[in-house]
């Protein structure tokens, strides 16, 4: 292995050290004032996904309001969607597609705040049925970005994927390739 090679390798293994030490961080507003808004919003996304996992899409929509311009770039990866294409029907299926969803746990790695703004890193732990697929362990790693529009907080970005245990580099490269 060459020299340069063997050093970007070192300074990739001391900055995953390095995160691995932050990860321990519960949760860190960088602002006090934000902190009520913070900690509202780590449980709300607890809560409406847990009923998620159990399929109940009523307690869901009930505790999450998306934006307008809402994505979600899915854990099975494709095209990113929009808010508008959550029709009832859609949410409905979303419903129908988890069922059984045991113990919900979340883990915050990380939150940013401003004054209308909020970003959650965090790791989901569950136990579920997806998609007509036995139950079995569905962590996630998650990016959820709240936006304040009036008084209502509402989500405008969810992103999530499945390497929670991470992978290889010649995995990842197969995945980019297309090769599954």
């Amino acid at each position: 292995m060459s020299t340069s090679r063997r050093n970007i390798l070192a300074a990739a293994d001391a900055g995953l050290a390095a995160l691995k030490i932050a990860s321990g961080t519960a949760y860190a507003a960088p602002n006090p004032d934000h902190e009520p808004d913070v900690a509202a919003l780590i449980k709300r996304s607890a809560d409406s996904n847990a009923a998620l996992m159990r399929g109940d899409i009523d307690t869901y929509r009930t505790l999450i309001a998306y934006t307008n311009d809402f994505t979600l770039m899915s854990p099975f990866g494709g095209t990113p969607s929009r808010g508008s294409e959550y029709t009832p029907e859609r949410m409905e299926a979303m419903g129908r597609f988890f069922k059984n969803g045991g113990v919900f746990k979340q883990e915050v790695v990380q939150s940013y705040a401003s004054a209308d703004m909020v970003v959650l890193a965090i790791i989901e732990r569950q136990n579920v049925e997806v998609g007509g697929l036995p139950a079995q362990e569905w962590p996630l790693r998650v990016t959820l970005v709240y936006r304040r529009e009036g008084s209502e907080w509402r989500l405008a970005h969810r992103h999530a994927d499945p390497l929670v245990r991470g992978i290889s580099l010649e995995q990842a490269a197969a995945l980019a390739r297309g090769d599954t």
